[in-house]
């Protein structure tokens, strides 16, 4: 079995509350290797990249809003003036790069046996208000489709975790060099992984 490596960013609402390392101690704890880390403003272009430019993409994150929506008996019109899941979606993404730039974003390449189902366990649902106790979007926010979508913004989730192993090469390539990226043994990989 190979080791994965999944990207977290602290987004600006992780940043400007100065969790940054309650959030990070999460993955350490639970014996994710941290490979990677960085601090920076994210560029436009950085965050554009991060995204999927797909219509796949944008019609996942518009429908999901819709149905978000649906259940609540609101009309998804009144706000987007639309109810086209890719345009919706395209809306979106425009208000995730303005929330990126907000204030620098704190970055980390971790690695480990299933990575990807970890980061996601321990990050939560993306929806704040559905993520359970004991996540971190469960334990730190509380921010709803709705009332961020009427403030014209996206969630205020304070993570992104990779979830796939292809995302997470892909997006590993957005925020960090080859050479930024560091090869070493845990302490703890010498009890947990040895034969």
């Amino acid at each position: 079995m190979k080791k994965q490596r999944a990207l977290l960013i602290i987004k600006p609402d992780g940043v400007q509350r100065d969790i940054i390392g309650k959030i990070l101690s999460r993955f350490e704890t639970v014996g994710l290797k941290i490979i990677g880390l960085k601090f920076e403003w994210a560029t436009e272009e950085k965050v554009i990249a991060h995204y999927p430019e797909t219509e796949a993409w944008f019609k996942k994150v518009g429908e999901r809003t819709l149905t978000n929506y649906k259940k609540k008996g609101l009309d998804a019109r009144k706000i987007f003036k639309t109810d086209d899941a890719v345009s919706i979606g395209k809306i979106v993404k425009s208000w995730l790069v303005t929330y990126f730039k907000e204030s620098p974003v704190f970055m980390a390449v971790v690695e480990g046996y299933d990575a990807i189902e970890i980061v996601r366990k321990l990050s939560g649902n993306t929806i704040p208000v559905l993520a359970a106790p004991g996540t971190i979007r469960g334990d730190f926010s509380h921010d709803t489709i709705d009332l961020a979508n009427e403030q014209n913004r996206p969630l205020r989730n304070l993570i992104h975790a990779s979830d796939t192993i292809e995302d997470g090469e892909k997006e590993i390539k957005v925020w960090f060099n080859e050479d930024e990226l560091f090869s070493y043994e845990l302490a703890s990989e010498k009890f947990m992984y040895s034969l």
